[in-house]
């Protein structure tokens, strides 16, 4: 580092290296976004002049503070909790009150999630946070995070550069995703792979999307395919009872 009497301050050199804290390109992105999204002020990272940036505007879903320090203190101290809830569930057109036992929370990229026991249907299930309208009392618990089989057990999804794209557009995917020898293991909760299937179009990308705007596809599809149906005749997909 050299003293710069301008700035009156040390300016690193291109000779420097850092010693003390390791380059992390995703976290500096991470936090270029959040100043974009009015999450976090420039004055409360350690970026410097950062450059122009913006981000897509995505709708926001609301999510009261009050609520949500009730539900983690619900999971802290173990309790089931009385909630005020609107699923879209076409069998519950209105609001209700019901009982949960919430144990974890989960983002599918776009919205958050309260992974919890249903008392009234006797099974886990994701309850998107920004849909609880009330909060009441704190009851017993009427299961364990540990009985959330689903949440606890991971499926290895394995990707690979989309076969229909040309030798040299499959291995820019491959450096793009860093997949070193061409495939790229992800483990994913068994209970999130309904939203990884969505996240990723995998459910309608092979009807609908062009070769280029599917750059990725799953290696292990049959066994892909089980898993989630398997899932959805035991009731655990979202998609039949809180979206």
């Amino acid at each position: 580092m050299e003293y710069d009497a301008t700035l009156k301050r040390y300016v690193a050199t291109a000779a420097f290296a850092p010693r003390f804290l390791k380059p992390n390109a995703d976290r500096y992105l991470v936090q270029l976004k959040a100043i974009a999204d009015g999450v976090i002020r420039l004055d409360e990272t350690l970026i410097i002049a950062p450059p122009n940036v913006d981000a897509l505007p995505i709708p926001h879903r609301r999510v009261e503070p009050r609520i949500l320090k009730v539900l983690l203190e619900t999971i802290r101290n173990r309790c089931g909790l009385s909630v005020h809830y609107h699923s879209m569930n076409p069998k519950r057109p209105d609001a209700q009150w019901r009982s949960i036992t919430p144990h974890a929370f989960a983002n599918d990229g776009l919205r958050w999630h309260v992974r919890a026991f249903c008392h009234e249907e006797r099974r886990f299930k994701d309850f998107i946070l920004s849909r609880f309208l009330d909060i009441g009392q704190m009851e017993p618990p009427e299961a364990k995070a540990e009985d959330d089989a689903e949440w606890f057990s991971f499926f290895d999804v394995i990707l690979a550069p989309n076969p229909k794209l040309s030798e040299s557009q499959q291995r820019m995917i491959a450096f793009d995703y860093d997949m070193p020898d061409g495939r790229l293991t992800l483990p994913v909760r068994c209970a999130l792979l309904y939203y990884f299937k969505k996240r990723l179009r995998l459910d309608v990308a092979s009807t609908v999307d062009a070769p280029k705007e599917t750059p990725v596809i799953v290696v292990n599809k049959n066994e892909f395919e089980q898993a989630t149906k398997r899932l959805e005749h035991v009731g655990t997909s979202p998609q039949t009872s809180t979206r």
